[in-house]
Parts: C-alpha cells; sequence; structure tokens
C-alpha cells in the first residue's frame, strides 16, 4: 500500500508511531495546510515519510499515492473523499465517516462505480477483543441490557463555555459529543446486534451543541444504552447483560484493551490485548489485506456498518434538534 495521508493531527500521530511497522505499507506522502508546514516537515523526518504537501488536491494528483488516509475535521471528510475518488484512490477516512447519511451513500455509490475501495477507521470493528466478545455474545442466553459509557472532559470545554469554539464543539464541523465519542459505542452496538428497531437521543445542549447526551437503541427483547460526554467524566464501564451473565469492559470501546465474561456457573474469562501494540493496530492490518486482495465483499459489509452507524447517528440528532450545514443539501 503506497499511502498518502492528509492531515497532521493528534491521531495522525499515533498511527505514525507503528504504521512503518507493518510490511507492505510505504508513508509516501503526507498533506496538511501551509502554517503546518514545519510540522510536516518534522513528521517526515522522523518517520520517514518521502514528501509532503501544502495543498490536499495535490497530493491526490501524486500518480505514486494508492491509498489515501483521510484525517480531518469531520465536515471535510465528505469533501476530501469525494475528490479522492476522482483521482481514482482507495480511501481509508477516520471516524466519523461523514456529518450526514446523503454524504455517505454518495461516496459508497461513487466508489462502488469506480471499483474503488473506501474504509472507515473505527478501530474497535478490528479489535480482538471486540470480535471475541461478538462470539461469545449467545453465552449470555437472553439479552436485556447493554450499557455503553465514553464520557471524557473535553481539554477544549473550558474554553467553549467562553466563546471559544473548536471543531469539536462546533455544528459547522459537524461536532458534538454524538460525533466525537459516543460514536464508537453506537457502532459497536449495531456491530453485535444489527440496525435497531428505533432510537431516539436525548442530549445536554450548549450553545446549538450537545456537549453530552445519552442514546436508547430498541431492539425490542432488549435496549441499549449508549452515553457519550465531553462536559463531564466518568469511570469507564461498559456491560452487556444476559440472563445468564455479563460482559464488562473497563475502558473506552476505541480501546477495549480488556474485557471480562462472566457466565454463571463458570470461572469468569478475561480477554487481554497485545500490550506492545497500539489500540489502532489492528485495523491497519485488516485495511493493507483487504485493499490488497481487493476484497470488495469485506470491503461493502464494513461499508453496510458505517451506512447503518450513519444513518441511526443522523435520525438520532436531527430528532433531537441538532442540525449541521450539510442537512440543508
Amino acid at each position: 500500500m503506497k499511502l498518502g495521508i492528509i492531515g497532521a493531527g493528534k491521531i495522525v500521530k499515533e498511527q505514525l508511531t507503528f504504521l512503518n511497522d507493518i510490511d507492505g505499507i510505504d508513508l509516501l506522502a503526507i498533506a496538511a495546510t501551509s502554517r503546518s508546514e514545519e510540522k510536516l516537515k518534522d513528521l517526515c523526518r522522523r518517520y520517514e515519510i518521502h514528501k509532503y504537501y501544502t495543498d490536499y488536491e495535490k497530493l491526490l494528483a501524486d500518480d505514486e499515492v494508492e491509498v489515501v488516509y483521510v484525517a480531518l475535521p469531520n465536515n471535510l471528510h465528505y469533501e476530501v473523499m469525494d475528490k479522492a475518488l476522482d483521482y481514482g484512490k482507495d480511501i481509508i477516512c477516520e471516524k466519523p465517516f461523514t456529518a450526514d447519511i446523503n454524504q455517505a451513500l454518495k461516496i459508497f455509490r461513487k466508489a462502488e462505480k469506480k471499483n474503488l475501495i473506501v474504509l472507515e477507521a473505527m478501530s474497535n470493528r478490528f479489535n480482538p477483543n471486540a470480535l471475541a466478545v461478538k462470539e461469545r455474545i449467545n453465552n449470555l442466553g437472553k439479552l436485556k441490557i447493554v450499557s455503553f459509557n465514553y464520557s471524557q472532559y473535553s481539554s477544549r470545554y473550558d474554553a467553549f463555555k467562553k466563546g471559544e469554539i473548536a471543531p469539536a464543539f462546533s455544528l459547522g464541523h459537524a461536532g458534538g459529543a454524538l460525533m466525537d465519542l459516543n460514536v464508537y459505542n453506537i457502532d459497536y452496538v449495531i456491530n453485535l446486534f444489527g440496525v435497531p428497531e428505533d432510537v431516539k437521543y436525548f442530549p445536554n445542549i450548549e450553545n446549538s451543541i450537545d456537549t453530552s447526551g445519552v442514546m436508547v437503541m430498541d431492539y425490542g427483547d432488549f435496549k441499549a444504552v449508549c452515553i457519550g460526554a465531553k462536559d463531564s467524566s466518568a469511570e469507564f464501564l461498559n456491560t452487556i447483560q444476559g440472563e445468564l451473565g455479563t460482559i464488562t469492559i473497563k475502558d473506552a470501546l476505541n480501546s477495549f484493551d480488556t474485557a471480562v465474561i462472566s457466565i454463571k456457573g463458570q470461572d469468569d474469562e478475561l480477554l487481554e490485548l497485545d500490550g506492545t501494540k497500539s489500540r489502532l493496530y489492528y485495523e491497519w492490518i485488516d485495511f493493507d489485506k483487504i485493499i490488497k486482495d481487493r476484497n470488495y465483499k469485506k470491503a461493502n459489509d464494513l461499508a453496510d456498518l458505517t451506512l447503518a452507524t450513519v444513518q441511526a447517528i443522523n435520525q438520532a440528532r436531527i430528532e433531537a434538534g441538532i442540525f449541521f450545514p450539510s442537512d440543508e443539501n
């Protein structure tokens, strides 16, 4: 995979710590704005990236780049992916995939017509612990309650209260707690159980954006509650409760370092990740293989999961009165 990276923020820096360790991934280029040029030069030196651009479209026009990883503010994902497809690039895009469902549908339809692969970087879809939990769900018997909570006081929240609006708290940037944090919970619920019968979102709104909120997902015989907060913190405690037992995950679902399966009459089973690898390592192993093998079946299955998640979030936030500029299109 000859990879071009668009973005130079925190998530990109985390990815760069291990990408060179994956056979088959060649860090060919990185792009950001001109004000980040010194940062780009430093990243190229530190991580042996061949070249940089201060205009992302020049990276897209680079014939050597085969795959682009999009790690920009949420509102820019659609525009950049749309242009990347025009240049014939396969795409890996950070979560949340797009600001709304119409954008997501347009990207996947365009990719299909061009025989290109588009993947969302949602780490818990590929995490070994998350996959093992999915395999063990049936051991819990009849399900009753799923409760996931990702609450983390944002370093930008104090400034937000003073009127300094960072992208993570901006309607124009498709921000908010639902899009930034709760998306992990919602995506994993849909990954485990499929599309819910109904969804409702109950947000705490400040300056027109949800700084925290609770999403309720109705599956008929059981309910899932997904909590995301950027204005307060809580201990990470995620549980899947059934008549025969409980699965407990004591960290955020985008990390998923450990999980405990407790079944009545059996010893607890502890799942632990290899502590020497980044939480993001596993998704890139799969991305490389899917793209290299042109595995359209797996890519399409993942696209269906992305679309289901985007649709659920889209419905929930609009019913709750949270509107992004893209909703007008």
